[in-house]
């Protein structure tokens, strides 16, 4: 092969030696440079912090309560009265909360619209969980005046004009309506633009949250419309049973996204009906489900670990502490039950705030919560809001970030 020549013109050749003499250039600015204070912010740095904030301190503004449907929206207002970090609809806030001795995060997603972020408001809806450790604290003592540490908004189950359908099917259970209530009133105050169509699973009429305010924003817009089914209710106006694949298609276009907020099992049940359908695993997207509360029946879990109880030592910076680690809960729990401030945020093995250094021991993480990076596994990383004890371990776990 012969010799490939390239050919250099004069002004190229004052390209490359200016390239070659920047560093020196910068250093002699540097050195000439007086020796004094930078005042003030560059704006772009302002900016990242407006909308990017380590932390927010939340007051609650007004606690509306819904009866029969046991559950409360929570309006907060910004502490100075500022505007609030913009969202996209759909996504979710991380409370940091201290419940009885435990310091916890909770993910909850907005149902305001994002609009009313400029206004310097969030909404989270709460709704009773018996079997939960948060939801029902909140419900019964959260009150106007309270503040609330909160993340920013996170999250990514959003409507994206370059990976979804122009119409979206949304299939909410119980408080998964939240985040669909964000959308609904985005499209409706012309944030959004896409086409929703809420299959609201509940139990029955009296249980349905949000009924009336869905019933004023399908008045105010046809791009947004709303079909209740009752599963302990068989009435004239509402479907009854469970979502299937039938009934998806029954109001559903030729083309169509489906999003998924709910409980787990129904999750996996809508999952399902989906892929009767065919729809593309690209047009299938779901809110960060919370951790499966019975690990024992996934796939690949070593059965003699149910009902175990290991030790969990966990070194954070210089402190160390050895606790009770049940195989059953996620390792966060009980970092969580001990009292040791860990971060957190999405606790569903997503968004990896959590991130530590597992030094020893084994760990059973589910396939569908392994969001890990390639290099996280290489290093044996693991996210303890996703991972299960089954061993005695030891773990490195950074310090809370706010």
């Amino acid at each position: 092969m012969p010799d490939l020549k390239v050919k250099i013109g004069l002004i190229g050749k004052f390209d490359m030696l200016k390239f070659k003499n920047m560093k020196k250039v910068r250093e002699q600015a540097i050195q000439a440079a007086p020796a004094k204070e930078v005042k003030g912010e560059f704006p772009i740095n302002v900016n990242a912090k407006a909308l990017h904030p380590d932390y927010l301190t939340l007051v609650v503004d007004e606690v509306i309560d819904h009866g029969a449907a046991n559950a409360k929206t929570f309006v907060f207002k910004s502490k100075d009265g500022k505007a609030l970090p913009y969202f996209r609809a759909g996504m979710y806030l991380s409370l940091k909360l201290n419940i009885e001795g435990s310091e916890v995060t909770r993910a909850y997603s907005l149902c305001s619209a994002p609009k009313q972020a400029l206004q310097g408001k969030y909404a989270i809806g709460v709704r009773a969980n018996p079997n939960g450790f948060v939801a029902d604290k909140l419900l019964a003592n959260l009150k106007v005046g309270d503040e609330v540490v909160s993340s920013s908004p996170k999250g990514f189950f959003y409507y994206e004009d370059l990976r979804d359908c122009p119409t979206v099917i949304g299939v909410a259970g119980g408080a998964g309506i939240t985040p669909f209530m964000a959308m609904a009133k985005a499209i409706a105050d012309g944030t959004e633009d896409f086409n929703l169509t809420i299959i609201f699973n509940s139990r029955t009429e009296d249980s349905i949250l949000y009924k009336k305010e869905l019933e004023e924003i399908c008045a105010a817009t046809d791009k947004v419309k709303v079909v209740h089914v009752l599963s302990r209710e068989e009435k004239e106006g509402y479907e009854h049973g469970h979502v299937t694949a039938e009934l998806i298609k029954k109001y559903a276009p030729e083309t169509f996204s489906v999003y998924i907020c709910g409980p787990e099992n129904m999750y996996k049940s809508v999952l399902a009906e989906a892929k009767k359908l065919g729809v593309a695993d690209r047009h299938i997207r779901h809110e960060a489900l919370g951790i499966t509360k019975t690990v024992w029946e996934e796939a690949g879990y070593p059965a003699e670990c149910k009902d175990k109880v290991f030790e969990l030592t966990v070194k954070q910076g210089a402190a160390e502490y050895k606790i009770p680690c049940a195989a059953n809960e996620p390792i966060l729990v009980a970092i969580e039950r001990a009292g040791i401030k860990a971060p957190s945020q999405c606790r569903a093995g997503e968004c990896g705030w959590c991130r530590s250094k597992l030094v020893a021991g084994e760990v059973f993480v589910p396939a569908d919560k392994e969001y890990r990076r390639w290099a996280d596994k290489e290093s044996n990383c693991i996210h303890p809001c996703a991972s299960f004890a089954v061993s005695d371990l030891v773990l490195e776990v950074p310090g809370e970030f706010y």
